[in-house]
């Protein structure tokens, strides 16, 4: 399990191989200077519930990752993925699609 961590403190463990498809997403965006809202459900360890946090360019995060090595990617999944951050919620974890399933219906976890 790796980490993201936001700068206020929220942080969030997710499985390496999400959190490598989520680091694209996030830094993409953020290289092209857009603002946007990244939402996951929380643990029970921290309460349940859900946290948002507000990513822009000016941030300093961090994505720590257990495994040493880098998870293939999923270009579907990262797709399908961009489409939740582009979208007014923000971007939330979706399932991982098949590489070549269809995106057009993105459910959250």
């Amino acid at each position: 399990m790796g980490k993201f961590n936001y700068p206020n403190g929220a942080r969030v463990e997710i499985e390496d191989r999400a959190l490598a498809h989520l680091q694209i997403v996030i830094t993409n965006k953020l290289r092209r200077g857009e603002s946007f809202l990244f939402s996951w459900r929380d643990d029970a360890s921290v309460g349940h519930g859900r946290t948002a946090v507000w990513l822009n360019p000016a941030l300093a995060l961090s994505f720590k990752f257990n495994g040493s090595r880098t998870p293939t990617l999923n270009r579907t999944w990262t797709e399908a993925l961009a489409i939740t951050a582009n979208s007014p919620g923000g971007l939330y974890l979706v399932p991982e699609p098949a590489e070549a399933e269809s995106r057009d219906s993105v459910e959250p976890i």
